[in-house]
């Protein structure tokens, strides 16, 4: 009788893996820690697997434009773009497919990013997120696994939706965002058409040292418009560059897109009490617990002049964030705030900060230096402390208040459990109260179409359950299409 159980993950070095789940943290819901080597491993091994397009979100497009500051939230941070009403400030946005190559079609079913740089007087700001509010996975250790699974396999070199469907039924907290890419709203009409969200919570803190946990929602003005899956596809074979052109001629024509700024703001005292993980990249926080608050507007009125520089070589980085902004406890996002600018460094090179695109319209004192590619002068002294006039850094005036307390022992382990934390309720509760009959016929036909491309009968027996526990009629619907009784 053959041993059936599969070997046991390992390092790159041979060594046991500690866990295939959960990164290193203090406490369940504390920071991550920089010694598991393995998250690092994984991470930076994952940077550095395509030469030379992103190895997520390599196909898209962007254009520059403003933004502008519609309503006071001086109460909730001291940031200086968005310390006035009518305040503008120039910005530059890049859309894309998550999982297709460079020259992949822009109308196939998959989340679409949506990444803001903000030009702002305290050097750039970047909000990197997608026409999502929520995320597959909580925990960056299986972001390079998810990836994968949706990317081609080894073997054939082909997409399987076999291996996508095993990984998401084998992590139930990936229901609620599938509900979404399965739906309608995972083939939008157009970029203009879609909203596009932080998705991430942040934190906000005022002059006063006062600290707010905030989402933000990019509502299009456009209006909401999908294809349906039939579309999308016939789209896929007429004009695989479809929201590219879109885009760019919606401009040209002088029909600037634009879409209004609502957030989402916590009293920071509410997390540690709140009924289910704020900080869950998975989850929503509901609009009647936190109304949403429109404060800007971001418009977009100028193509790129040249697509390699401008878009191509554009790098946005979660780690990005000005005085008044700071990051949270999301798991997902401190992961973020080492992966990005580590791909960046490997894709376009270590000063790709001096990139026209990239580089702040505001002076840059650092003391780095060297490198490939650096064109901007490296000035004596190069180091810090000296004696000889070199930058200092002003702690008063931009010291660390973006701050939370974490203690605890060392644990690979999801957030701790509050009463609402479960995986599979929100996205019920979407599909009974948010979706329309429409959008549920839809849902289920798209489903059933996908999960029978190549998929095993086994795997297909669990995603009706993935979706039984969603809601019984969603997985009694999928059942039956599956032919799976």
């Amino acid at each position: 009788m053959t041993d059936s159980r599969p070997p046991v993950t390992t390092t790159d070095a041979g060594i046991p893996a500690p866990s295939d789940e959960h990164s290193l943290s203090v406490g369940p819901n504390g920071p991550l820690l920089l010694q598991d080597h393995y998250l690092i491993q994984k991470m930076a091994q994952f940077n550095r697997e395509r030469v030379p397009e992103r190895v997520v979100h390599a196909k898209g497009g962007g254009a520059h434009g403003y933004f502008e500051v519609t309503a006071d939230v001086t109460p909730y941070t001291k940031a200086a773009f968005l310390s006035e009403v009518g305040r503008r400030t120039d910005v530059f946005i890049r859309f894309s497919t998550v999982a297709g190559e460079l020259g992949s079609a822009d109308t196939v079913r998959d989340p679409r990013g949506f990444a803001i740089k903000f030009y702002t007087e305290d050097g750039n700001y970047d909000l990197v997120g997608n026409n999502t509010p929520i995320f597959f996975v909580r925990d960056p250790s299986k972001f390079s696994d998810f990836i994968h699974s949706q990317k081609r396999r080894s073997d054939t070199h082909l997409r399987d939706n076999n291996m996508q469907w095993d990984f998401w039924t084998l992590s139930p907290e990936s229901a609620h965002q599938v509900l979404i890419l399965m739906s309608d709203r995972g083939t939008p009409r157009s970029w203009r058409n879609m909203n596009g969200y932080g998705s991430h919570t942040f934190m906000w803190v005022n002059e006063a040292h006062e600290r707010f946990w905030v989402k933000y929602h990019f509502k299009t003005e456009q209006g909401i418009d999908n294809f349906t899956d039939a579309e999308a596809k016939a789209v896929v074979s007429v004009d695989p560059d479809f929201h590219l052109r879109d885009l760019a001629s919606s401009i040209q024509r002088g029909d600037r897109p634009a879409w209004r700024l609502e957030v989402q703001i916590m009293p920071f005292a509410d997390a540690a009490t709140y009924r289910f993980n704020p900080f869950d990249l998975t989850k929503v926080w509901p609009h009647g617990d936190y109304p949403p608050i429109t404060i800007g507007r971001m418009v977009l009125d100028r193509n790129p002049e040249d697509y390699f520089a401008e878009v191509e070589q554009a790098a946005f980085e979660p780690a990005n964030l000005v005085p008044g902004i700071g990051s949270s406890p999301d798991k997902m996002l401190l992961g973020r705030l080492f992966s990005y600018p580590d791909t960046h460094r490997y894709r376009i090179g270590p000063n790709y900060l001096q990139l026209p695109i990239n580089r702040p319209k505001v002076p840059v004192h650092s003391y780095n230096k060297d490198g490939a590619m650096r064109y901007q002068p490296s000035h004596d002294p190069v180091y810090a402390p000296n004696s000889y006039g070199g930058p200092r850094a002003d702690t008063a005036r931009y010291g660390e208040d973006a701050v939370w307390r974490a203690d605890g022992d060392f644990v690979r382990a999801a957030y701790t459990p509050r009463r609402d934390d479960d995986d599979f309720g929100q996205a019920g509760s979407l599909y009974r109260d948010v979706m329309s009959d429409i959008d549920r016929e839809h849902l289920v036909s798209n489903i059933v179409g996908h999960a029978s491309q190549d998929v095993t009968s086994e795997v297909q027996r669990r995603v009706v359950e993935y979706w039984r526990q969603v809601d019984p009629d969603l997985g009694a619907r999928v059942a039956k299409g599956l032919g799976t009784g």
